[in-house]
């Protein structure tokens, strides 16, 4: 049996990781197969793990569109499906790589287990283009492996056989366990901050740029004004994320704005965060396992599991309703709260039920 893992962005790399190291110790056949849909981003997430990818089809560009993505990744991964003879071919979450790998995949015969199948916002455009992506996903995937009850539901919902539903937790709790053990993330923050007790920012969202986002910084900054408490924001490279990011923020004096850090960093400004403010999937499922309180900043999410564990709240994108979320969430008491996503066994879970 021969499997081949599929990945093209940072949040890709951190829940294949897990995958790929397992199969490895297992004694399984695996390729780890690069797209670069990121590259600087994945490639940083890689070392974390010394993952050396097999296969990279190194596809970004400049100002790349959907589209072209989709276009390279079916192209490549037909060749390499057809030289390696794949068995199977795991995708995780909802990128444009992901579900691009699904449908060559699928075109040649090759079973697609999803990693992180059934998440649902229930707006097929937001997000976008990703609500789309883990839908088609779900659709050519022979086994789902549903990081949680709530997301096995949903796909039961749509008509899946439970046969093809495989309840295993969320690979990121594996390696969140696998960092922390590995490496001292206090010792990481104090060599990029010197602040404690801060609202950690993250925002980069498609559907949020431009005057969302502004609207949502603008929450953020009152919140920080009123309540003395420091801003942290990794800023994302994405000129649309920065053409909005540095008008409010840039001259603000109980802001620290960063280049984007590498994964072991940003989990050590997680540890040390009083309250999170972030549109990113993989934030709140990240930060549970930290005991931090997130606040979403979008109208929509599939993750409810965040929400309805008492880890955060779905603020929306107002500056109102995310000020008046900070003010609440910053008082929420996290003690013996469980972590809805898993109890970080979940490649193991994921590999037997193709064994």
């Amino acid at each position: 049996m021969k499997i081949g893992i599929i990945f093209g962005t940072r949040p890709e790399v951190i829940k294949v990781a897990p995958v790929y190291m397992k199969a490895l110790e297992m004694g399984l056949e695996v390729r780890a197969i690069a797209t670069a849909q990121h590259r600087q981003m994945m490639d940083m997430m890689l070392k974390v793990f010394n993952i050396t990818p097999d296969y990279d089809m190194n596809i970004m560009t400049q100002n790349q569109s959907l589209n072209t993505v989709a276009a390279k990744v079916i192209t490549y991964l037909d060749e390499y499906i057809t030289k390696e003879k794949f068995d199977w071919i795991f995708v995780q979450g909802d990128t444009t790589t992901a579900m691009a790998s699904a449908i060559a995949a699928f075109h040649r015969g090759a079973k697609v287990g999803h990693i992180e199948a059934g998440l649902r916002s229930g707006d097929l455009y937001d997000p976008f283009p990703e609500e789309m992506n883990r839908q088609v996903i779900d659709r050519v995937a022979e086994l789902m492996f549903a990081p949680t009850e709530i997301s096995a539901y949903n796909l039961e919902s749509e008509g899946f056989s439970k046969e093809r539903i495989k309840i295993t937790g969320n690979t990121v709790v594996d390696a969140l366990n696998f960092i922390s053990e590995k490496f001292d993330l206090d010792k990481a923050r104090e060599k990029v901050i010197d602040v404690r007790d801060y609202v950690l920012v993250t925002l980069h969202r498609r559907e949020n740029w431009g005057t969302k986002m502004a609207a949502i910084l603008e929450g953020i900054k009152r919140f920080s004004l009123e309540y003395n408490i420091p801003i942290v924001f990794p800023v994302h490279l994405n000129p649309k994320v920065r053409e909005v990011v540095n008008p409010i923020l840039k001259e603000y004096k109980n802001a620290i704005l960063l280049e984007p850090v590498d994964y072991i960093t940003f989990l050590s400004l997680l540890k040390g965060a009083k309250i999170v403010a972030s549109d990113s999937g993989g934030v709140q499922e990240e930060a549970p396992s930290f005991s931090k309180y997130v606040v979403v900043c979008r109208n929509t999410t599939e993750r409810p599991e965040l929400i309805q564990s008492g880890f955060g709240t779905l603020a929306g994108t107002t500056a109102e309703s995310v000020y008046k979320a900070l003010v609440n969430g910053v008082s929420v008491n996290l003690t013996n709260l469980k972590n809805p996503f898993g109890d970080g066994n979940a490649a193991g879970k994921i590999l037997n039920a193709i064994i």
